[in-house]
């Protein structure tokens, strides 16, 4: 099933400008495929003086894992917090440097209530820009009084 950039910005907590994919591509219980084409624009919210850098592809694969966390749960929101990155790779320096859409893909390698831990990588056709793996840390649901 794929999903639009609304059906994105709906299943996670960024809005605006930060809502930083356009769309899912593929998704299963395992993984998560997704396309994002804002990586050039010149208001990126990310963006810095010399140009948008590859760390902000780690800001992209957590989105990717929060809407497969929300695709995988009740479909709403939940928050949660990057608990840790380790073994991150980049083979390039800037993201809006790279020609074509970014591929993000996500894939689970654990979870549960409290949390969750993927692999993730970034691609811009067939180049790997950027790899490593994040724990994510989910905050608890509000309970009504």
């Amino acid at each position: 099933m794929r999903l639009d950039h609304a059906a994105i910005a709906a299943r996670i907590p960024h809005a605006g400008a930060m809502c930083l994919l356009h769309e899912v591509l593929a998704w299963d219980a395992q993984q998560i495929r997704a396309r994002a084409v804002n990586h050039r624009d010149p208001g990126h919210p990310l963006r810095g003086t010399g140009g948008l850098p590859v760390t902000a592809g780690i800001e992209y694969a957590a989105q990717a894992m929060a809407v497969h966390g929300s695709l995988l749960g009740d479909g709403r929101p939940r928050a949660g917090r990057l608990a840790s990155v380790r073994g991150v790779q980049a083979r390039t320096r800037w993201l809006d440097q790279a020609d074509g859409d970014l591929t993000i893909t996500a894939q689970r390698l654990s979870g549960d209530a409290a949390g969750m831990v993927y692999d993730f990588q970034l691609h811009a056709g067939a180049r790997l820009l950027l790899q490593g793996r994040a724990s994510i840390a989910l905050l608890p649901t509000p309970t009504s009084p």
